[in-house]
């Protein structure tokens, strides 16, 4: 039980929850109240609070409980906005929207006229509202009672004696007198005759006069009595004949708030100026016409240095949008949405400005579209990156096939601005695609934009495909009939020389620029001269790092090659020459006739005979042959041989000399079988063998020999191992292009190719339709 009683009583001692932290402390001028920078405990955002030390102000309670009591129940524009209120029998705290106290400024004179004016003419509205409206008195009319509001206006605060005419215990005659410096505002009816005078006089006199007070400690910059009132120099003259009248002694006679802010009003009157008239209009900014609308926005960018930029944040910015998004403000408000968008800090861009550009890019208004890509390099910065690729950029992309050229134009344009906050996904593939399409757009301006914003996204492409897209849309840009376009890419080109490899450069590159030297614009073949110097300096310095040689040397190959380059030869066909004699002089030996089959001179195709043929005799003579001396200073003599005698012999088969054309299993076992005789006789009758080639065009010299065998009488004779006509007789391989062996009939056999063969035909094919396959959509 004393815990439950110990609990309660340190709850109410406690007091009330109060859901914000105080902050720094604020001066202001003497007070019944303390002024605190505070957040608001839940989301953390900035207020301000009044505070009342109940045990410090005893006397002056009554002035705070009516203060609370009136901020409470009176609701304006003018007037202060109350989020929360708290009291206690020690304290009283009223929070409130942060302000800013007026008297900082006075004391600086760090205002303007225009914004004086501006200022005097919010209070003014609110002071009618009191006087005439709630049949009020203020009674604490002064700077110590004005704030800056979180948009730059004027509000009125300071409602400690605000009482009405109508109450029978009205605050302002009985407690008048505890008003903190009091008698310096003190109207001259007051001073006279107190308090209690106030009530034979008009309701609105002591406020008149207290506004007369506010006006000349503005444009002063201060206010000791009311013997300097009478001094008006810096008092505007438009104003000095209403000034007099808010101060005149007698209070009947004084001209009311009221009066005062209709005076202002007239034509040609002191409050009719481009900053009051652009706050009174901004609200209807969405409802006026297109005529209206540029005539206030002309005046808004005549006074933005005027205007306080909170106001442009809280009150013009919202009306702008609005009017851009539903009103039809078209490029010229969003324009001065830019102008004031970059005031603000990154949360405020982003609270205010970032959610309706979002929506502003799905409108369906070409004119909206491109006002937002005109206006994008002033936005870019301000919009985080997760926004501009998944929000921004699919909207954007609508533009490249858009029916308007112009918003075709302009997506191209914008694509430099955004790219920086794409991913790489997104610039290798789904921009690279569009700029595919708009690089052969009919539009020849849209073809030559789309070239120059190729060549300055190039770096941010992907290393894989960067070289093979920009050769290809490069390539068919220099084929554009547009010589702009033409231009745009050797400008391209030289830009981006580094990003090609030195191959690429060789093969792919200067292959294209070649034809722009002698292109029918003179502007063309300079700056195909250029940019042909840069690729061909670069070339130039990777070869001289390359060797002199691919070939490997003698040392590795083992020997000395069979064609070489005489020392002393600089003639160009001075190597073939060489080498053919080389070749006649280091060969030896004597060069028989075919016709009695010796093997002892062969191609070097055919085979070597078997080790046992060669200590066999032969048995036959051999015919007149060629003889070949070793010469080694000039060419030697080549003895022709007896024609009758190279071309009697039937049974010689020139075919079987060129092995390696696919014999099959069964010649293999069949000659196989004639090794054990290799020397048997053979009867040429039995079978006779014809043997064609079709060698594409080349002459036919096996089978015009072998023709010219059938027509003499055959012989009988015995061939070596491996050109015995049993073998060629029992041989089934075929040969291209010519005919079997195995039956008496000649039938020409066509081999296909092998399987291997033909795939690796299709897949070096392949890969050089794959090498190509971004040229076709550029």
């Amino acid at each position: 039980m004393d815990f439950l009683k110990s609990a309660v009583a340190s709850a109410i001692s406690k007091g009330p929850a109060f859901g914000y932290s105080f902050g720094d402390r604020v001066d202001i001028d003497a007070s019944i109240w303390t002024l605190h920078n505070g957040t608001k405990r839940e989301d953390g955002s900035k207020c301000s609070i009044f505070s009342f030390d109940v045990s410090a102000n005893k006397s002056r309670l009554p002035l705070a409980r009516n203060a609370l009591r009136k901020l409470r129940t009176l609701r304006h524009p003018g007037v202060v906005k109350v989020l929360d209120t708290v009291e206690t029998e020690s304290y009283i705290y009223i929070a409130t929207e942060r302000l800013t106290p007026l008297s900082w400024h006075v004391k600086r004179k760090s205002l303007t006229e225009e914004t004086i004016k501006w200022g005097l003419h919010n209070v003014a509205k609110t002071l009618k509202f009191i006087n005439a409206d709630a049949t009020s008195v203020h009674g604490c009319v002064r700077p110590a009672s004005v704030f800056f509001g979180e948009s730059g206006e004027w509000k009125l605060a300071g409602f400690d004696a605000l009482s009405s005419m109508k109450e029978d215990d009205a605050v302002l005659p009985t407690y008048g007198s505890l008003i903190p410096d009091s008698t310096r505002y003190m109207p001259p009816e007051i001073s006279k005759g107190g308090w209690e005078a106030m009530r034979q006089n008009p309701a609105h006199a002591i406020d008149a006069y207290n506004f007369g007070t506010l006006i000349f400690e503005t444009f002063n910059g201060g206010f000791q009595s009311s013997d300097q009132l009478g001094q008006m120099k810096t008092i505007p003259p438009s104003m000095h004949q209403s000034y007099k009248r808010l101060l005149n002694p007698n209070p009947k006679s004084r001209m009311s708030v009221g009066q005062f802010l209709d005076q202002g009003r007239r034509l040609g009157g002191f409050f009719q100026t481009p900053l009051i008239q652009i706050t009174d209009d901004i609200e209807s900014l969405g409802l006026k016409a297109d005529t209206e609308r540029d005539e206030l926005l002309s005046k808004l960018d005549e006074v933005a240095d005027d205007f306080p930029a909170d106001f442009f944040k809280m009150k013009v910015l919202p009306e702008l949008l609005k009017s851009v998004e539903f009103g039809g403000g078209g490029a010229k408000v969003f324009g001065t949405v830019m102008q004031i968008g970059a005031k603000l800090t990154e949360e405020e861009y982003d609270a205010q400005i970032t959610p309706v550009v979002v929506r502003l890019f799905s409108n369906p208004d070409r004119a909206i579209r491109v006002c937002l890509l005109d206006n994008l390099p002033l936005m870019i910065d301000h919009l985080p990156q997760k926004i501009v690729n998944d929000k921004i950029f699919p909207q954007m992309v609508t533009g490249f096939t858009d029916v308007a050229p112009l918003v075709r134009e302009q997506t191209v344009k914008a694509v430099l601005t955004v790219v920086p906050k794409l991913s790489d996904r997104v610039v290798n593939g789904e921009l690279l695609r569009y700029l595919a399409k708009t690089a052969n757009d009919e539009q020849p301006g849209i073809r030559t934009n789309t070239t120059i914003c190729l060549g300055k996204l190039a770096r941010n492409l992907g290393a894989n495909n960067r070289a093979k897209v920009l050769s290809a849309a490069f390539a068919r840009a220099l084929r554009d009939p547009f010589v702009h376009a033409r231009n745009a890419a050797l400008l391209a080109l030289s830009a981006t020389s580094d990003l090609f490899s030195e191959d690429d450069c060789a093969t792919k590159i200067l292959p294209v620029i070649c034809p722009a030297l002698v292109d029918k614009e003179k502007m063309i073949r300079e700056q195909a001269s250029k940019t042909l110097d840069i690729y061909v300096a670069r070339i130039r310095k990777y070869t001289q790092a390359m060797p002199d040689t691919a070939l490997p040397s003698p040392a590795i190959s083992g020997g000395a090659p069979r064609m070489g380059t005489p020392a002393n030869d600089t003639s160009w066909a001075g190597w073939a020459i060489s080498s053919f004699t080389n070749k006649l002089s280091s060969a030896s030996g004597d060069i028989r006739s075919g016709s009695n089959g010796d093997t002892a001179q062969r191609s070097s195709s055919v085979p070597p005979p078997a080790s046992g043929s060669e200590n066999k005799p032969s048995g036959i003579a051999p015919k007149v042959g060629m003889t070949l001396a070793k010469h080694s200073a000039s060419i030697p003599t080549i003895v022709s041989p007896d024609p009758a005698a190279a071309f009697n012999d039937e049974t010689e088969d020139f075919g079987n000399d060129w092995g390696g054309f696919g014999e099959n299993n069964a010649t293999t076992a069949k000659a196989t079988d004639e090794e054990e005789d290799p020397w048997a006789s053979t009867n040429p009758a039995a079978t006779t063998t014809t043997t064609s080639y079709d060698d594409n065009g080349e002459p036919d010299f096996a089978g015009w020999l072998a023709a010219q065998s059938q027509a003499k009488k055959p012989v009988k004779t015995s061939l070596p191992k491996g050109l015995s006509k049993s073998a060629a007789s029992k041989s089934s391989r075929p040969i291209i292009g010519g005919r079997s062996s195995t039956t008496g009939s000649a039938r020409k056999i066509v081999v296909a190719p092998k399987k291997e063969e033909k795939k690796v035909a299709e897949k070096k094919k392949s890969a050089e339709e794959e090498e190509e396959g971004w040229g076709d959509a550029w």
